[in-house]
């Protein structure tokens, strides 16, 4: 039977399991996508960078776990500015505003206001916070050192700087319990009467006075710390593993795809020609093939990524030099069959080069068996890289789902009970195995006579 890719689409389009495959490859490839236009790529070279992380929490659970239970455990927020400026008199102002409503059931670990400034002269840099009851209170009033002209200074105040527990005592009054030994954070958020949560609107205001010129306020940003965070959390170096996870899909794909379809192609041309000359080229070129396909795959592997490099791009090409052989073995005995039929027997008689029978008579009848061993051979890609990643012998550098295993083996993840940065990992390896899976099986029943007429 003849094949060609409109008919293969025609026969695979009837298969619910292969088109359930194809939809979470849509699915993944979507991901991928994401990764790309919302994730700054700093993000991804960054990513064992710990002090590109310090703002985040360490070991973070997932923030949607609050909506299973009764108390909801306040959430990690990094808050942007809303930005204004005026003039008052010779004095020029500059105000970020951060608004947030709190309703979480336990008070913030902590807060930092991270902040560039630019200016001249010795600006006032003020903060203060307005509670949902209408009460203000005065946290920081201090001079930014002075420069004679324009200068850029970057700092962060945090909330157990002993300056924020001085300025906030003019209120004690106003507490109705003893506010001996509370931190700077619990009095902002507690009620009057008892040491209990304050919910509501809370907005910290940020001021900065120069009378030297108009002042500017960059890269300003309020941490509230918290014990969960972001869609997926965070790991004990606080990075978000939801940028890992996503980075880890196109990384996956990469990998997969480039290894099977580099594996197939040499593959089924090295079989076919072994197969299509026969005698002594068919004998020599299987002996070689043999020896490659006795080698154990996986210590070689790691040997070679211990002596050679673990580039992932050398990963690659080590999975491709192991995965070829058993291709070739099959489509050898594929085109030792189709080379007796009688339309390749008439190209030899009216004298067709052996390259151009090959790629224009033999190859286009193994296509579904290309594409079936395409998609199967992807899972295999996927675990092989993961499982060395696991190893400590995958690409640091790149966030890969094995790395991310191997960083959660390394911080003892599950003894602790980190189900966030183990789970999520592994059920996408295993997903995007199952979709390939799925697609192969579909070819499967293309390429298998049985099987089609079932």
């Amino acid at each position: 039977m003849s094949f060609s890719p409109r008919a293969i689409w025609k026969e695979f389009s009837h298969s619910k399991i292969g088109m359930t495959g194809v939809a979470i490859l849509v699915v993944l490839f979507s991901m991928s996508v994401v990764a790309f236009v919302t994730i700054p790529l700093d993000s991804f070279k960054t990513w064992n960078d710990p002090a590109s992380w310090l703002l985040y929490p360490k070991s973070a659970q997932p923030a949607w776990i609050n909506y299973f239970q009764s108390e909801k455990i306040p959430e990690h927020l990094i808050l942007s500015p809303v930005t204004s400026s005026q003039q008052l008199g010779t004095v020029n102002v500059v105000t970020n505003s951060f608004a947030v409503n709190y309703q979480y059931d336990g008070f913030p670990s902590d807060f930092i206001y991270q902040y560039t400034a630019k200016y001249s002269g010795s600006p006032l840099l003020q903060i203060s916070v307005t509670r949902p009851d209408g009460m203000v209170l005065q946290l920081v009033s201090t001079s930014l050192p002075f420069a004679s002209s324009g200068t850029t200074y970057s700092s962060m105040i945090f909330s157990t700087q002993n300056v924020i527990l001085k300025n906030i005592s003019d209120k004690k009054s106003k507490y109705l319990f003893p506010l001996d030994g509370i931190s700077s954070e619990k009095i902002i958020f507690s009620q009057l009467d008892e040491n209990a949560i304050l919910k509501g609107q809370y907005v910290f205001h940020v001021n900065l006075y120069d009378v030297s010129g108009k002042p500017v306020l960059e890269q300003s940003r309020l941490i509230l710390g918290g014990q969960v965070y972001g869609v997926m959390g965070t790991d004990e170096l606080r990075r978000d593993l939801s940028i890992g996870l996503l980075w880890g899909t196109p990384l996956a794909l990469f990998i997969g795809i480039t290894v099977s379809i580099g594996s197939v192609v040499i593959g089924l041309i090295y079989g076919v020609y072994a197969g299509y000359k026969g005698k002594i080229t068919d004998e020599v070129l299987m002996r070689f093939n043999d020896i490659i396909y006795a080698m154990p795959a996986l210590p070689l592997l790691i040997i070679l990524a211990v002596t050679i490099g673990n580039s992932i791009f050398l990963m690659v090409g080590f999975l491709v030099i192991f995965g070829w052989v058993g291709i070739a073995k099959v489509s050898r005995s594929m085109a030792m069959q189709i080379k007796t039929l009688q339309y390749v027997e008439a190209a030899q008689l009216m004298g067709q080069k052996n390259h151009k029978i090959i790629f224009k008579h033999i190859l286009p009848q193994l296509l579904p068996y290309a594409f079936a061993s395409i998609a199967i051979s992807v899972p295999g890609a996927i675990t092989t890289e993961a499982g060395l990643s696991f190893l400590g012998l995958g690409d640091p550098t790149f966030p890969t789902w094995g790395q991310i295993l191997h960083d959660a083996s390394s911080y003892s993840a599950a003894a602790r009970g980190m189900w966030w940065w183990i789970l999520p990992p592994g059920i996408m390896i295993a997903v995007t195995g199952l979709a390939f899976v799925f697609m192969g099986h579909a070819m499967d029943g293309i390429i298998n006579p049985k099987l089609r007429q079932r």
